[in-house]
């Protein structure tokens, strides 16, 4: 199964929601996919930080659905937030995971889910009851569709191939950037004032 062809599905069901997503192959992919989502998109976070960052969006924005698209080797650096996510269960947070089984932008370097590693069971070890594995489109659909349509908190580990889709379009702005657009964006659509009006000397 290829990530770019979830991310087609996934965008095509997106409308209103914030999206975060982590650093490597799956920006350009997730730029290309959802064109309509770019301003809604937080792009470019490190490893470890995009689901937590993720959660805060669900915790201070609790009208809003937040969708975070994870990575094995980013929920790997920081397993604790799925503990988090257990007690609190923000129930407008889905959190997608790609995983590829390898760090695809440093060389391929295997990811401990090569192994017997299983990100949907240590999710519902932590207590998170819709965990969930896809290991092709027909099921990546089908769960995203239903934790999309439910009030609940939701985890789909998409077992994906190492590859980056070809002829993709290149984002070219950087993660300040990136970061100042979204926050723009979510006061605009949420009518408040984050970082303020910007000054001309």
């Amino acid at each position: 199964m290829k990530r770019f062809d979830c991310m087609k599905l996934l965008a095509a069901k997106l409308k209103d929601e914030l999206v975060v997503l982590s650093l490597g192959g799956s920006v350009d992919e997730w730029f290309t996919a959802a064109p309509h989502m770019r301003e809604a998109s937080l792009f470019q976070q490190q490893l470890g930080c995009l689901t937590p960052e993720a959660f805060g969006l669900a915790v201070g924005l609790p009208h809003r659905r937040i969708v975070a698209l994870d990575t094995d080797g980013g929920m790997l650096f920081n397993l604790g937030i799925l503990a988090t996510l257990a007690n609190e269960r923000p129930t407008n947070l889905t959190v997608f995971i790609w995983d590829n089984e390898c760090y695809q932008s440093i060389g391929c370097p295997p990811t401990h889910t090569a192994g017997i590693v299983d990100l949907e069971g240590i999710a519902k070890g932590a207590g998170i009851p819709h965990a969930y594995t896809a290991r092709n489109l027909e099921e990546f659909e089908r769960l995203a569709t239903d934790a999309l349509a439910l009030n609940e908190l939701h985890m789909i580990v998409a077992k994906v191939e190492p590859m980056v889709e070809p002829d993709l379009v290149r984002k070219q702005s950087d993660g300040f950037e990136d970061t100042v657009t979204f926050v723009r964006y979510i006061e605009k659509t949420e009518n408040v004032s984050i970082i303020g009006p910007t000054e001309h000397n």
